[in-house]
């Protein structure tokens, strides 16, 4: 099916809610979105253009939007939560806080986002990929410049690191997660403890610590590999790192809010969010993830996946909300105490 049928057939499924009194509720949209904040709001007004439902979207991280769905549960005020690290979407699916949905562009999907929705019973689906790593400053690292996990350690390096907080961050429970599968988990809380002495601050976002690399802050910020580059091809000193031991990565995703007030509205745009059109929407904002539709164009500067040592990341294990929850409690008594 072309872009320009899809976009059709969704105009024609509005016009369809209009007199079958499944009408779609006041022709807004609420959107809860994870991406960086020009990501969501290119998407936001390119589905206004297409649909003219009007998107009211706010901009949080992923654990911070994950909290905010469960808080709202019974009475939610979102419809779709789109973007952010796969791994609390799980959580939300295995709590019943995200609706099943099996969108007809399923079958355009890479593998990897098709099973990120079987594995949530399709109440979340993949639609990008990324990378985990570092990014260095290349004016405040100019010798040895780290290449592993292990290098982060160097004492040279004392309050010269950022990397976001877990609870707030899927990119930094990404971290938590592959070092415990990269290490084991003593092994891995025994590097997060000597991490520790390194990093000057826990950030919120888990952009924030690149971004802070960027202009000089710290010198090297734990991201993913896709923001580390956004921040090189907008001029910055900054060199993205896979680590040499291998690494874990994100399937960013996208969710259906259970119970939210215009679920018509919110199938709409899971279907044109799974376009090859609206995902590569991305690169003209500055991200450079991997897209799902096997149809979209990836960027030339993405890091490719296939070029990554990755570890096989053990998506339905650490996306569930018991491993999950015990893990982020481990880290507040044994590293997040720390920084107290």
């Amino acid at each position: 099916m072309n872009y320009g049928f899809k976009m059709l057939a969704i105009a024609a499924a509005v016009s369809t809610f209009g007199v079958g009194g499944v009408r779609a509720q006041s022709g807004e949209l609420v959107l809860y979105c994870s991406a960086n904040e020009d990501w969501c709001r290119a998407m936001a007004e390119a589905f206004e253009r297409e649909t003219d439902i009007a998107v009211l979207m706010t901009r949080k991280s992923s654990g911070e939007t994950y909290a905010q769905i469960r808080a709202e549960e019974g009475q939610p005020r979102g419809d779709v939560w789109w973007g952010g690290t796969g791994d609390p979407h799980l959580q939300a699916a295995q709590e019943g806080l995200s609706a099943e949905y099996r969108s007809p562009m399923l079958e355009e999907l890479n593998d990897w986002a098709v099973r990120q929705a079987e594995t949530a019973n399709y109440h979340t689906v993949g639609i990008y990929a990324g990378g985990l790593g570092f990014g260095y400053n290349t004016d405040l690292v100019t010798e040895n410049p780290p290449a592993c996990w292990a290098d982060l350690l160097d004492e040279r390096f004392v309050d010269d690191i950022q990397v976001a907080n877990p609870n707030s961050s899927g990119t930094a429970y990404t971290l938590l997660a592959t070092v415990v599968q990269l290490m084991g988990e003593d092994e891995a809380f025994e590097f997060l403890a000597q991490l520790h002495n390194n990093v000057s601050q826990y950030t919120q976002s888990g952009s924030a610590p690149i971004r802070a690399a960027a202009t000089g802050e710290t010198a090297i910020g734990i991201v993913f590999m896709h923001d580390a580059v956004a921040q090189t091809v907008q001029g910055a000193p900054i060199v993205a790192v896979a680590p040499c031991e291998g690494t874990g990565y994100e399937v960013g995703s996208m969710s259906i809010i259970e119970g939210g007030p215009n679920p018509d509205n919110a199938r709409i745009w899971y279907d044109w969010a799974l376009t090859p059109e609206a995902q590569e929407i991305g690169a003209t904002a500055n991200a450079f993830q991997v897209p799902s539709n096997v149809n979209a164009a990836t960027p030339d500067e993405a890091p490719r996946l296939d070029q990554i040592t990755l570890i096989d990341y053990d998506f339905a294990l650490y996306g569930s909300s018991e491993e999950r929850t015990r893990l982020l409690a481990r880290w507040d008594a044994d590293i997040g105490s720390l920084a107290q």
